[in-house]
């Protein structure tokens, strides 16, 4: 569980760092823009492949059961992650959805965060998503008291609803790529109990 703590703490401490607008501005101003968007994905990306592999060694040795979620929960996370979906698509596509939630990637995070942990009553996961949960919830903080929405020309929505339709279109359709398909490859775990 140690590589899945550390990359937990990188992952999550570098996008909780652009969080610190003061330093992150210090720290552009110092090395430059281009060095630090490098930097910054370089560790996003060492973060999420030790989460892989720290999560992947976790599952292997076995999980440490915590507590134990009623089936019902299962099927409620189903829904609850295609609602993310929708929010994730919608973060690319401004339109209805987009201007209701303000910041639909990070509401999408927390609903999957959410739907996670409801289904899994294990102490990896708990961690795992956990984190994820209480990141998502400081950044929505940090970026209400930045007021982001208003420097990318406020949350007035577009006229018509096609950005929605897409939104909804494109989330469904990866939504069911990953249930049937993507979640037992990239993950290794079924989704769906036929699957198993």
């Amino acid at each position: 569980m140690t590589l899945l703590v550390l990359g937990l703490v990188l992952f999550l401490g570098t996008h909780s760092f652009s969080m610190a607008r003061g330093s992150r501005a210090a720290l552009i101003g110092r090395i430059g823009e281009g060095p630090y968007k490098g930097l910054y994905s370089l560790l996003s990306l060492a973060g999420i492949v030790l989460v892989s592999i720290g999560y992947g060694q976790y599952r292997a040795d076995g999980y440490i059961p915590v507590w134990d979620p009623p089936v019902w929960t299962r099927h409620l996370a189903l829904l609850l992650v295609l609602i993310a979906f929708i929010c994730f698509v919608a973060a690319y596509l401004p339109g209805h959805i987009k201007a209701r939630l303000k910041h639909p990637m990070l509401a999408g995070v927390k609903i999957w965060a959410l739907a996670h942990l409801i289904a899994n009553g294990d102490l990896g996961s708990i961690l795992l998503f956990g984190s994820f949960l209480v990141w998502a919830v400081l950044a929505r903080i940090s970026a209400k008291r930045r007021d982001v929405a208003a420097q990318h020309g406020g949350t007035a929505a577009p006229a018509g609803w096609r950005n929605d339709i897409l939104a909804v279109a494109i989330g469904v359709a990866a939504y069911l790529a990953f249930v049937f398909w993507l979640h037992p490859w990239l993950i290794g775990v079924p989704v769906l109990p036929m699957r198993a």
